[in-house]
């Protein structure tokens, strides 16, 4: 059965009935030209729910106008529904990014309707997820319906990605930008930090990075390594001059050998132009890029990841600041047991040591009232600012206050001591 050919937006997504669970493409893959058609459409209609990891474009749906008609759940929050969350007018799930695909395919979280961003259908009547697979791929399994935006700008990828035509529900097709992203801009905290990670990472390694100011710097270091592969839940433009200059090769990798093993990218078009009909690279769901026997199964696997706050004793916080929810769980915790597990593999949290322009310290006797643990203490490794990176692993409370408050800004180092002192009866003199 063909699907059906919509006239607009809000035609494509007329088929929403009341109650509804509705899980949104995400990332850079976003479908925001569907999801302003949803706006105007959930008007009519009554407790819908918007399943979303990061969302692009989505700020219509948190508006007071929304409220009893559509409520976001979100597994991430992003700057669109971050004060909806911090007010109470949406809903934050924390969970490992590993684990909400399984969430989906149990039944856990019933899906209703899907609304993806994909690429025109091939030859084969194939159409593909691109720039985004995450849970999206597990979505689709469980659906009733599956409403899509083809947009012909949408890369086609290669891996767990794929769809076939006729199983759409309703098709839109419209041609519109896909969501690009500058790279952070550098300072010298960020190229410090940078340094300090990239001393770790040796030839061979297979490391896991983000996007953002500190991941760029890091892989902006690496230009004299030999065969680092790549197996990360998402990666930037940081990756594509390695990739040029031969020093990403992934021949020694035992997981996908050869191959840049992803889940999503965000950045520039320039990345999205590589990562078209590129068969090194492989854009797998989550439930398999993120889970820690996928990412051990790789000697020497390295993750870097950042953090909001860490108090002395080497509990990370990543999700709020304070009692506010910033942003998720995302997959920290996955590729920080993973990289444990891993033959000769290690972990990293990298932060600047301040925040509010150099008025508060990052690394904190405890952590904020209200802030969540992440990454606990146990599992820990390394940790940098761009004073330095010290090891945590199998070392005691004292020993981590003593090497935290040596990578702290120096102008909070005396207090640092002073409060380990009287709250953590930790004497280091």
């Amino acid at each position: 059965m063909s699907p059906r050919i919509a006239r607009s937006a809000e035609d494509a997504v007329s088929s929403v009935e009341n109650d509804e669970a509705i899980w949104v493409h995400s990332m850079a893959a976003t479908p925001s030209v569907l999801l302003k058609g949803l706006a105007n459409h959930a008007l009519s209609r009554t407790n819908l729910t918007l399943l979303q990891l990061h969302t692009e474009g989505s700020e219509m749906l948190v508006k007071p106008e929304m409220r009893g008609h559509i409520r976001c759940r979100c597994y991430f929050v992003s700057a669109a529904t971050r004060k909806a969350v911090q007010e109470g007018h949406a809903d934050y799930v924390p969970m490992l990014l590993a684990e909400i695909p399984k969430l989906i395919r149990r039944g856990e979280q019933p899906v209703d309707t899907v609304l993806v961003q994909v690429s025109p259908p091939d030859l084969h009547g194939n159409c593909s997820l691109g720039i985004s697979v995450e849970a999206t791929h597990a979505a689709l399994e469980k659906a009733g319906k599956i409403i899509a935006h083809i947009n012909p700008n949408m890369p086609r990828t290669h891996g767990d990605g794929i769809i076939a035509y006729k199983d759409f529900h309703t098709v839109y097709e419209k041609q519109t930008p896909i969501s690009c992203h500058k790279p952070a801009e550098q300072n010298e905290i960020y190229r410090a930090i940078g340094s300090h990670v990239a001393s770790l990472v040796e030839d061979r390694d297979c490391l896991q990075t983000g996007i953002g100011a500190i991941p760029d710097a890091v892989l902006a270091c690496l230009g004299d390594r030999e065969d680092l592969g790549i197996h990360t839940e998402m990666f930037s433009d940081g990756v594509l001059p390695l990739v040029e200059k031969g020093v990403i090769t992934g021949a020694y990798k035992k997981n996908h050998p050869g191959k840049i093993v992803t889940s999503f990218v965000i950045g520039s078009q320039k990345l999205y132009n590589f990562v078209d009909d590129n068969p090194m690279v492989r854009f797998l769901d989550t439930e398999y890029v993120n889970d820690m026997r996928s990412i051990y199964r790789n000697p020497k696997a390295m993750s870097i990841n950042s953090a909001l706050e860490i108090d002395l004793t080497g509990q990370v916080c990543a999700d709020s600041i304070g009692s506010k929810i910033y942003s998720g769980f995302g997959g920290q915790i996955d590729f920080v047991r993973g990289a444990s597990l891993s033959k000769g593999g290690r972990g990293v949290i990298a932060l600047p040591s301040t925040a509010a322009g150099g008025k508060l310290s990052r690394i904190t006797t405890t952590l904020s009232e209200g802030a969540g643990v992440v990454t606990s203490r146990a599992h820990v490794h390394y940790v940098a600012t761009e004073y330095g990176i010290v090891n945590l692993r199998g070392r005691s409370l004292r020993e981590r206050t003593r090497d935290l408050i040596n990578i702290a800004h120096p102008d909070f180092r005396e207090e640092l001591n002073r409060q380990a002192f009287e709250k953590l009866h930790i004497n280091l003199n």
